[in-house]
């Protein structure tokens, strides 16, 4: 039997779980992000098993066309847009999911908010390039403002780090209510809109639907301060990636912090690789070495309980 893990970018996926204990099953890692469906399926071949990390790769239903062997499809995660489920399910396929942390994403957030307000990137490249000594003023965190589109596991986190910084928490949600808000560490904001243009620092923390799909265009752009900053760790999908262009080279928002996009690999000459006031970061939110080995470490698990005919964490 052959299983075939996809998009191992860091060339670490046998390394943080034990493949070995899969008796009679060849393991093969590739590292290539294949954007092909020809040179994909070449690539996957006869694997029964199928390992996607995130939503790197998407498994649709004209590759599935192509790998009439294929039994699983193991994805990081519990969640994945980016599998046609119903096509799963209709070529008899079984698809398991592994446990995630909202840990690393929420870490990441902060670390493209404190990069943004202090400057960090082009102050450290003129240490580097032996240029200008102090060339930026940073922002207070103390005292601003922060802004968050969504209040769930991740939300949260980031609101308990902005509280300890001494910032003014605000969120915003569709269903939230004042005692979830409350509850999460921060204030109900009435609208949307009141919290964008309240806000200092908004951050990005919405699950993408086709309700919020676009949720951030150029209205909502519009109602942010010319000094404030966006951050979005979630989904690209929750803004319109071309509007976000234009409000930056207008110089309608002081920055963004962005780790995912429309496309990712993110083409080498788009505008978002270019443009001065964005602190980008190539989807980082859940690569760490908690996530990827407890990642792996399921996958293993799903394949060896797939094998044995009583799959785990099925996804519906």
């Amino acid at each position: 039997m052959r299983c075939v893990i996809l998009d191992d970018y860091q060339g670490v996926a046998t390394s943080y779980a034990d493949w070995s204990v899969l008796p009679g099953v060849e393991v093969t890692a590739l590292r290539e992000h294949l954007t092909d469906e020809a040179d994909l399926a070449a690539a996957i071949g006869d694997a029964q098993a199928l390992v996607v990390m995130r939503e790197r790769t998407p498994v649709t239903a004209s590759l599935l066309d192509r790998l009439p062997g294929l039994g699983l499809v193991v994805t990081s995660g519990m969640r994945n847009a980016a599998i046609d489920l119903e096509a799963c399910r209709g070529r008899g396929l079984t698809v398991c999911g592994t446990a995630s942390a909202s840990t690393p994403p929420g870490e990441l957030t902060w670390a493209l908010i404190l990069g943004l307000v202090r400057h960090l990137v082009p102050e450290s490249t003129a240490m580097a390039t032996g240029g200008r000594w102090q060339s930026t003023v940073g922002r207070d965190l103390a005292g601003a403002t922060l802004g968050l589109v969504g209040l769930g596991r991740i939300g949260t986190r980031v609101a308990a780090v902005g509280a300890a910084f001494g910032m003014d928490v605000l969120a915003w949600s569709p269903h939230l209510t004042a005692q979830r808000a409350g509850d999460g560490g921060a204030r109900l904001a009435p609208s949307l809109a009141a919290l964008l243009g309240e806000s200092d620092v908004v951050s990005l923390h919405l699950v993408l639907s086709d309700s919020t799909r676009g949720l951030i265009g150029r209205a909502e752009l519009a109602a942010m301060r010319p000094t404030s900053y966006l951050v979005n760790t979630s989904r690209a999908g929750l803004v319109d990636t071309e509007a976000l262009v234009e409000a930056l080279r207008e110089g309608r928002l002081a920055g963004a912090g962005l780790d995912v996009y429309d496309e990712e690999p993110l083409p080498a000459d788009h505008p978002l690789r270019r443009l001065p006031t964005v602190l980008g970061t190539p989807h980082l939110g859940y690569v760490s070495e908690g996530n990827y080995r407890r990642y792996y470490t399921e996958a293993v698990q799903d394949v060896a309980a797939w094998l044995a005919g009583s799959p785990v964490r099925e996804l519906t």
